[in-house]
């Protein structure tokens, strides 16, 4: 059996739709999916760790960065800007393993670019109300910036029909049968089996 290359996930989603609830989950059941961690300039909130959420830099060195060609995609978001390191997905990629990158339809944008075989998964809210109500139950937020995020998740959501698979997160366990999903379809496709099983098939053939 050959070892194949991974495969690259897009993962998009408003604030508040859960799309971290999500992800975790699925790296806990599947040891084959990574989540690319990105950097950024905000500063780190409460219980978060550099290089675990994010790795936390200045904006001179984040612009340093920019101008290396260091970033698969970065972008500003609100005030602080976000980046993709390009050497830390294509070593994972190498490795077999599936990579997820988290980011808005911007950075999405760019890494089709890049990697046009990458596969992009957009996760909607079950309602405005369920948005709203996850954004003020993190407690983290005044009333202004969730304002802000609300508005912020219009203008998200209305590029959902850019990505290739879109799961409205109403049931968690729902939701993340339907994101494991994908992620066997994907492992499954013609291209991917005829390269990682070459010696099987060969001999199949060869009855």
């Amino acid at each position: 059996m050959n070892q194949s290359r991974g495969n690259l996930f897009i993962l998009s989603a408003p604030s508040g739709a859960g799309k971290s609830t999500l992800y975790k989950a699925l790296l806990a059941q599947d040891e084959q999916v990574r989540i690319s961690v990105s950097h950024t300039t905000r500063a780190a909130r409460t219980g978060e760790e550099d290089g675990r959420e994010y790795f936390f830099i200045d904006a001179d060195n984040f612009l340093d960065m920019i101008a290396e060609d260091a970033f698969v995609e970065h972008a500003q978001v609100f005030d602080n800007y976000y980046g993709t390191s390009k050497k830390a997905i294509a070593e994972m990629l190498d490795q077999g393993l599936d990579v997820i990158l988290e980011i808005d339809w911007q950075g999405a944008r760019q890494v089709r670019e890049l990697y046009p075989d990458a596969l992009s998964i957009f996760i909607l809210p079950p309602s405005t109300k369920a948005l709203d109500d996850r954004l003020r139950g993190r407690g983290t937020d005044s009333n202004e910036v969730i304002e802000r995020r609300m508005s912020k998740a219009v203008s998200e959501m209305s590029h959902y029909d850019e990505y290739d698979y879109v799961i409205i997160n109403d049931d968690l366990d729902d939701a993340l049968a339907q994101m494991q999903a994908v992620f066997t379809a994907m492992r499954n496709r013609r291209q991917l089996i005829a390269q990682k099983h070459a010696d099987l098939i060969n001999d199949l053939l060869s009855l």
